[in-house]
């Protein structure tokens, strides 16, 4: 295989630390250093300051969150990915919806692995050993070898046929009332990632091959064009979040053979294990403690939301189906 179109695997032998970059696997000194969140996003944001816990309890602030990164990577692959995105996000959210899947992909998977790298950097050395170690749990490491594959796509020409390995939502939110410049949430386990920027929220499951976009089209397709108030953002949050929790298969990517002239790869998938139901069944109890989690802010408490057990409340839609236009919170004034 021509060199420039070489994978590198860190899950092989588990090449992970200080002195490796982690998108090519050359070595790199201490100082080769590159921002897990960029650092034009923490400057317009200004989130850089804010502390963000790890799963060894130790708290770094997100300008401190850093992993290893050659200048060829971060100059010729990086530095061009940021520069689009930030692009797009200087025209808001149409900007945003705009954006071509795959760099929105490549994207939120550049944060998303960077907060697992330092996670399994960490473990190498950890404040407190955590309970469930992520290098000790075979099924996540395999799902992250695969995901690692794909996010390869930032350094190596790759093409993806007919498919997009994440599902990818970009929602505006109406801001006016309650103005957030930015949250940040990730599930490593389910592969989840949001980003709330302003009036933008981007929500991912980087390891899905779209299959929760496809099980939730129906929902999306009433929203998509819509403002969502704050709250009803939260819930399609939770809606995604808890989809994730449900997925049952994990998706597995092969190389095309390489033929001398090839200029990229090409990348298919599959899922191993045909028979496995896709989503494991929806729980009502289980749902409304996620979205309890994602309405804190409003005080409602997952008792609240179940006060109906066989339809839990919604800020979305209304028992017959129809899209709420103005919610109406409980314990706010009409």
């Amino acid at each position: 295989m021509q060199q420039h179109l070489s994978i590198f695997d860190p899950f092989e032998g588990m090449r992970f630390g200080n002195h490796i970059c982690f998108l090519c696997g050359s070595n790199v000194t201490a100082d080769e250093q590159t921002s897990v969140f960029p650092a034009w996003l923490m400057e317009e944001y200004g989130f850089a300051h804010e502390p963000l816990r790890l799963l060894d309890q130790s708290v770094v602030t997100y300008q401190d969150l850093k992993i290893p990164c050659c200048q060829n990577c971060q100059t010729n692959h990086l530095q061009p990915l940021e520069d689009k995105v930030q692009q797009a996000l200087s025209q808001g959210i149409a900007g945003m919806q705009a954006l071509d899947d795959k760099l929105l992909y490549q994207w939120m998977g550049k944060m998303f692995y960077g907060t697992l790298i330092t996670e399994l950097i960490k473990e190498q050395n950890p404040l407190v050993q955590p309970e469930h170690a992520v290098s000790e749990q075979p099924k996540m490491l395999m799902k992250f070898q695969a995901f690692f594959r794909v996010l390869q796509s930032l350094r190596v020409p790759m093409e993806f046929p007919d498919f997009i390995p994440g599902s990818l939502f970009v929602i505006d939110v109406d801001a006016s009332s309650e103005p957030t410049r930015f949250e940040f949430r990730d599930e490593l386990s389910t592969m989840m990632f949001s980003l709330r920027l302003d009036n933008i929220l981007i929500v991912a499951c980087l390891l899905d091959n779209g299959m929760i976009k496809d099980a939730m089209r129906r929902v999306w397709q009433e929203i998509e064009l819509r403002q969502l108030q704050p709250i009803q953002a939260a819930e399609f949050s939770a809606r995604v979040f808890y989809a994730g929790y449900l997925l049952n298969v994990i998706p597995d990517y092969l190389l095309r053979p390489v033929k001398p002239q090839d200029d990229h790869l090409v990348m298919d998938t599959l899922i191993d294990d045909v028979t496995n139901v896709i989503f494991n069944p929806w729980q009502n109890s289980s749902y409304a403690k996620l979205l309890a989690t994602m309405w804190t802010r409003w005080g409602i408490s997952q008792a609240d939301i179940l006060r109906d057990p066989q339809e839990p409340m919604s800020m979305l839609f209304s028992p017959e189906g129809e899209f709420i236009q103005f919610p109406q919170i409980p314990g706010q004034d009409k």
